[in-house]
């Protein structure tokens, strides 16, 4: 895997640069069918991924937000798994809190990850079965104090839905699913969770990112994620620092099994 590991760096760093590039000369914002916004940002950073990765390896398939979903990528032994800007509203707003998201999944899991924000500099890597990196290096171990965090859906926290975990953590919103993962595989929080539908796009790379750090991350009903599926989503997320389980994993599965029962009603 060195080979997609290499290339897989420098076009995400590549990217990266072009998006702070794009965002201080400016750019143009429109909204999609379903009223979500996207970029020429997004498109930009689509098009330099899909030519970068997919020249380099024309065999593999391709599956991204921003690409017209093909059924060819199901026959495929290999696909790549982008987001180009993975938290699209903060990165309007001017939040340092989006990322550019690629993974490359083998069969229905990812075996190479990358997530990047280009604000931070921070480059979030992993390959499977050789651990986790930030710029290069294994993190510092997190070292867990105080009240628990656990980053989760606005909107979900705007409706009630964690009220019962605002009294024992700290709740925050992510504006952006894939840096959220990450942070969680730093240890830099307790959990990320969400019982709303996600993409695969916003998840691959962060799964695996979770794993070779020694997480646990599952859907909402608590199992096991497979990827380049016929319906790219995913029912829900919840993901566990490494070293946060005690903090956090009764209360989580407490939400979850209420969230079982509402959804059974």
């Amino acid at each position: 895997m060195q080979r997609e590991l290499d290339l897989l760096l420098d076009t995400v760093r590549l990217a990266g640069t072009r998006a702070l590039e794009l965002a201080r000369n400016g750019f143009d914002t429109h909204r999609k069918a379903d009223r979500s916004p996207v970029t020429s940002v997004d498109l930009e950073v689509n098009r330099l991924l899909q030519e970068r990765l997919l020249g380099a390896f024309p065999d593999d398939g391709w599956l991204s937000e921003e690409t017209p979903d093909s059924p060819a990528r199901l026959e495929k032994k290999r696909v790549w798994i982008v987001d180009p800007i993975d938290g699209t509203n903060a990165f309007i707003k001017g939040l340092p809190e989006f990322c550019i998201s690629v993974a490359l999944v083998e069969g229905d899991q990812p075996i190479v990850g990358a997530v990047l924000n280009p604000v931070t500099n921070e480059l979030f890597t992993a390959v499977r079965g050789q651990g986790f990196r930030l710029n290069g290096n294994p993190p510092p171990p997190a070292k867990p104090a105080g009240r628990p965090v656990i980053l989760v859906n606005p909107w979900e926290l705007s409706t009630g839905r964690f009220d019962s975990l605002r009294e024992v953590a700290v709740c925050r919103p992510m504006h952006s699913i894939a840096y959220a993962l990450v942070l969680v595989a730093a240890g830099r929080v307790d959990a990320a969770l969400t019982f709303e539908r996600e993409h695969e796009w916003d998840l691959a790379a962060g799964v695996l990112l979770i794993q070779e750090a020694g997480g646990t991350v599952t859907d909402g009903a608590g199992k096991p994620f497979r990827f380049n599926q016929p319906r790219p989503s995913m029912q829900g997320t919840v993901a566990v620092a490494p070293g946060s389980a005690g903090r956090v994993e009764v209360l989580i599965h407490r939400l979850m099994a209420l969230q079982r029962s509402k959804t059974r009603t």
